[in-house]
């Protein structure tokens, strides 16, 4: 197979392990919230939520974060005799990438401790921590697109604004939804 072709399976699976990692959170969002119902509903929907959870991590998340790691380090691999050494947006990249594997296996965690019932963070916290993926996805992005790390301090103050954004936007939805109640 040729880079490119690598390549497009590499953003084949970069995309749907982000369409889990979008999603998931929500759901998290969506079976603590379920407390707040009645006892018949309640129970209902924290069943669907502990079983849907699992699908799409076990069937979706896993295999498209395997398929992502190994095409992205087929691709650098491929590089490794030409240029890796030298491409500093490249290691920085990784290292968000090796975030983005530790935010993944956090969200398994909390798979885990709802699947037991255990509500460490309310539907509040959830949705702050939903926009995570988000800020992963707009740095990799934009360092890939760019590649460019000269100007990282820039890019990293543009991350943190981005990130205050995105925080105070879930802040805003939320009062506005508690006004309408």
């Amino acid at each position: 197979m040729e880079y490119n072709h690598i390549k497009a399976i590499h953003i084949i699976f970069v995309t749907s392990w982000f369409a889990g990692l979008f999603y998931l959170p929500r759901l998290f969002v969506y079976h603590t919230e379920a407390n707040e119902k009645p006892e018949i509903e309640r129970q209902i929907l924290q069943k669907e939520y502990k079983r849907m959870q699992k699908v799409l991590f076990n069937a979706i998340m896993v295999p498209a974060m395997w398929l992502t790691i190994i095409s992205g380090s087929t691709m650098i691999y491929w590089l490794w005799w030409d240029s890796f050494a030298s491409q500093a947006w490249l290691h920085l990249k990784l290292g968000f990438v090796l975030g983005l594997v530790f935010y993944h296996f956090y969200c398994r965690k909390i798979i885990l401790e709802l699947r037991n019932d255990k509500y460490r963070f309310t539907g509040f916290q959830l949705r702050l921590f939903n926009e995570i993926a988000t800020i992963f996805l707009f740095a990799i992005v934009f360092l890939v697109v760019l590649k460019n790390t000269v100007d990282w301090i820039w890019g990293i103050l543009g991350l943190i604004l981005f990130a205050i954004i995105i925080m105070s936007a879930v802040r805003i939805v939320k009062s506005i939804r508690e006004k309408k109640k």
